[in-house]
């Protein structure tokens, strides 16, 4: 038999407290070491980028002035002349891609966050990630074969057509997942109000998640702004593109409005990533030097409409807020 006399039973009146200082100096010691570890890694992964930056800014500031951005190139071996070709070109391309690219890509979006276990679901998801991985060169190609060699001749269409066609998995991901986002229950009070679906997805759905929505399309006009190879199957290049000589052109020969904006689509263009890859496989030191002053116009460029576009969505953040 056990002697209960000898066992020692615990004691359920008895207060056992919490030592806190019991290994406080430890974990306060590695506390400080992996926050000076992780704010040591967040300053080595901006030093290249800020590196980037301050080099292109510091070489490329030496060729940029009123008449670098106002005109057009000179002849080979002659100082002076700009690149206006190419700001308007890439402007030109980013609103033909924006244009061609967002409409379906917010439609496709919103099929594949409403019907995602659905054939054309699962056909879209999929088809959008395989599209994300092919290269740009490809559909340059792609886009030769069926634009350039259709049309028979290089255009901006060709090129904006390529450009829309690598933002498409951009907007469509980014797009579909902002969706997700929003409170399903939104969704069911509007329709449980008699709104029909498509009105839904207009008026409630998509201002709803319109803020993440607008930074997926600055993603892939970031992208689009700065691609070159598939540009060099489809839009050429074109030193002696301007928009304004081409408009008073039309004017001047009484052509209709649409006549003329078909004749600036229709031509082809240079943009600044364009021209940059070829001033840097020229021999003249004048166009190396400006193909630094190039880098910084396309640096500004992208880095101007993320900017603004994040301070507009801040700005109705807050006034969705204040209302």
């Amino acid at each position: 038999m056990i002697n209960q006399s000898s066992l020692q039973l615990p004691d359920l009146h008895k207060t056992h407290y919490i030592q806190p200082h019991k290994g406080y100096y430890y974990r306060k010691s590695m506390n400080i070491s992996m926050l000076v570890l992780t704010g040591m890694m967040s300053l080595l992964a901006l030093v290249p980028l800020f590196w980037i930056i301050g080099y292109v800014f510091l070489r490329g500031s030496q060729s940029i002035d009123l008449a670098f951005l106002t005109q057009t190139p000179r002849p080979m071996g002659m100082e002076g002349g700009g690149v206006l070709h190419a700001i308007e070109g890439t402007i030109l391309l980013t609103l033909l891609s924006g244009l061609l690219a967002i409409p379906p890509g917010i439609l496709a979006a919103f099929y594949a966050a409403y019907y995602p276990n659905t054939p054309l679901g699962v056909a879209v998801r999929f088809g959008t990630d395989v599209l994300a991985g092919v290269p740009s060169v490809v559909i340059g190609i792609f886009g030769y074969a069926l634009v350039v060699k259709t049309a028979g001749h290089y255009s901006a269409l060709a090129g904006g057509i390529v450009l829309a066609i690598l933002m498409l998995p951009t907007i469509i991901r980014t797009t579909e997942e902002m969706i997700k986002l929003v409170p399903n229950l939104l969704r069911e009070g509007s329709l449980a109000l008699g709104s029909p679906e498509w009105r839904t997805a207009i008026k409630v759905t998509l201002p709803a998640a319109l803020n993440g929505i607008i930074t997926g399309f600055m993603l892939g006009i970031a992208r689009a702004a700065g691609e070159t190879a598939p540009l060099l199957f489809t839009a050429l290049g074109n030193d002696r593109f301007e928009i304004k000589r081409l408009i008073q052109t039309g004017l001047q020969s009484k052509q209709p409005i649409l006549a003329v904006l078909n004749n600036i689509i229709q031509q082809p263009v240079d943009s600044l990533p364009l021209t940059l890859y070829k001033y840097t496989q020229q021999p003249f030191p004048e166009r190396v030097e400006q193909a630094w002053g190039v880098a910084l116009v396309l640096i500004v460029f992208v880095l101007v409409t993320n900017v603004g576009a994040r301070v507009w969505v801040q700005y109705r953040s807050s006034k969705l807020q204040g209302s």
